[in-house]
């Protein structure tokens, strides 16, 4: 059994040169975002940026609520949420920009649970920075108007409190609560319970050989060992790479063939590694781009002819949605009406703005490819091929991957951070 010895976080020399580009890009990231924190405390603002303002001494405290004499009930919550200007969905010492942050501060103030030590939390999924979720599921003990023997009886249910309501007033427009179930089973975990988790990769169709994707997508169905369509986190203690695809398709959003029209990937599985779709998604559209053949996917599967993981960039974090998640006799969400129709507003509003820009920028791109083709006389083939998704520098002559530099192996990895004492092997 593996465990990790979490009290040394600082990063020796050594492992600095061995993370990537993008590694230490997300690092950098994170300090800049620690150092405006610790200036905003410094000239007494909030986390949002705003100045404090002293209140009146005359200024009653705002009475604290007695949570002894009211009820808990164990309840889901399905949220979605917008992840593209965030940190991720966990919260983090050296940012306020995650979901967490904003989720837990509602929950508080609300006065739906007292803290989030004792709430009995658990989360469906983790997403990473610029990740969104359309079915983001967690599960936590909050307050009720009901003692339990009559929490679940079709009339109080119905006349509980409006968790979703209560809580959009007090999130911010792109973090949205949609429903909410109950269980009398206080051990029921979104995260241990979940029966599958369903991702979707956006994408335009472009000029893409989506029949070669298909056929790669094909190859990751099944019982696989993914070490080489994800980050190795040995560091904490992640010495297993072995999950279940238990399906993956490419799917077209209009039906039509059009260069502009959107795509996306659509994977199921029980759980999956860090950064796995996104590592997925970055060969398949080299598959796409016919820089690589679909067979390369199943090279890469084969852990025991290539158990390095050949050097490539991720695909972009923002086409990424954490689109559903499956849960065992947990059919009676609870939506309300009102509830649903202030989400499709809030959301209808946000997809206008984002829409209009869209169609000014494809007027833009449209409009100038009549100038080039007038005043050069050539017709003009710079439509996105896809292969832009893909995070990193672009290569002017292409290496095909298995002719790239490895990584270390899974071995090389765990005997590196045993002897670095960041990892304890028992028996």
């Amino acid at each position: 059994m593996f465990s990790v010895n979490k009290r040394n976080k600082l990063f020796s020399n050594e492992e600095l040169r061995e993370m990537s580009k993008e590694e230490l890009i997300e690092k950098i990231t994170q300090l800049q975002a620690h150092n405006t924190q610790l200036k905003n405390i410094l000239h007494k603002r909030d986390p949002e940026g705003k100045f404090i303002e002293e209140a009146p001494s005359r200024k009653k405290k705002r009475k604290q609520f007695d949570f002894s004499k009211s009820h808990k009930r164990h309840i889901l919550l399905k949220l979605l949420y917008l992840g593209w200007d965030y940190q991720g969905y966990v919260s983090q010492e050296e940012s306020t920009a995650t979901i967490e942050y904003h989720l837990f501060r509602a929950l508080e103030k609300t006065c739906l649970i007292e803290k989030r030590e004792l709430a009995n939390y658990h989360r469906c999924g983790r997403t990473d920075k610029g990740v969104s979720a359309f079915a983001q599921t967690i599960s936590l003990d909050v307050r009720s108007k009901f003692p339990p023997e009559e929490q679940n009886s079709p009339e109080n249910i119905a006349n509980e409190l409006d968790y979703c309501i209560m809580l959009n007033q007090n999130l911010p427009d792109d973090i949205r609560c949609i429903a909410w179930h109950s269980t009398d089973d206080v051990s029921f975990s979104a995260r241990f319970n979940c029966r599958q988790r369903i991702y979707r990769y956006y994408f335009p169709r472009g000029k893409l050989n989506i029949d070669a994707m298909t056929v790669g997508c094909s190859y990751l169905v099944g019982c696989h060992d993914f070490r080489n369509f994800c980050k190795m986190d040995v560091a904490n203690g992640v010495v297993s790479f072995t999950r279940t695809i238990e399906n993956a398709e490419i799917h077209r959003i209009d039906g039509t063939d059009d260069p502009h029209g959107m795509m996306f990937l659509e994977i199921h599985s029980n759980a999956f590694l860090w950064h796995q779709i996104r590592c997925i998604m970055s060969i398949l559209l080299l598959i796409g781009v016919e820089k690589e053949l679909p067979d390369v996917i199943r090279e890469l599967l084969n852990v025991e002819k290539n158990p390095r993981k050949p050097q490539y960039s991720l695909a972009s974090d923002i086409p990424l949605n954490l689109y559903g998640t499956v849960f065992p006799e947990t059919t009676n969400w609870t939506f309300h009406q009102h509830t649903l129709r202030r989400v499709i507003k809030t959301l209808e509003e946000q997809w206008m703005i984002s829409s209009i820009k869209t169609t000014m920028m494809r007027q833009m791109v449209e409009d100038l490819r009549k100038m080039y083709q007038e005043r050069f006389s050539l017709s003009d083939d710079t439509i996105c091929s896809g292969e832009e998704l893909i995070q990193g520098a672009r290569m002017k002559n292409y290496r095909p991957l298995m002719e790239r530099t490895r990584a270390d192996s899974l071995e090389d990895r765990i005997e590196h951070f045993v002897k670095k004492r960041r990892l304890n092997v028992t028996e």
